[in-house]
């Protein structure tokens, strides 16, 4: 299987898409740890891996919002504030990714 994710294609406006979602865990004001650019390399194996599941050679933006939360929910810390207000790692990462724009 390794072998076939290497042959899946992502095109350099999804890598950037990938790096915008994680470098803006690291500037959420209700997130004290970002995501690192290992975060941003995970996102991107699970996305091929996912393609591969579907039955594709490419990765598409929904494989990259699907993979996103599951990557990340366990790398990101909270700020103190944030986590007495009762927010979640995932509710931040889903609002994070909601704000940027899907590349098309």
């Amino acid at each position: 299987i390794h072998t076939v994710m290497e042959n899946v294609i992502v095109e350099d406006q999804l890598i950037k898409y990938i790096a915008a979602i994680t470098h803006k865990t690291r500037s959420h004001g209700k997130l004290f740890l970002g995501g690192s650019p290992r975060a941003s390399l995970s996102i991107l194996r699970a996305a091929k891996a996912i393609a591969v599941i579907r039955g594709r050679d490419f990765v598409t933006p929904e494989d990259i919002r699907f993979v996103t939360v599951p990557v990340l929910v366990h790398r990101l810390i909270l700020t103190p504030e944030a986590e007495m207000e009762g927010f979640t790692s995932e509710e931040i990462i889903k609002e994070i990714v909601e704000s940027i724009e899907v590349p098309r």
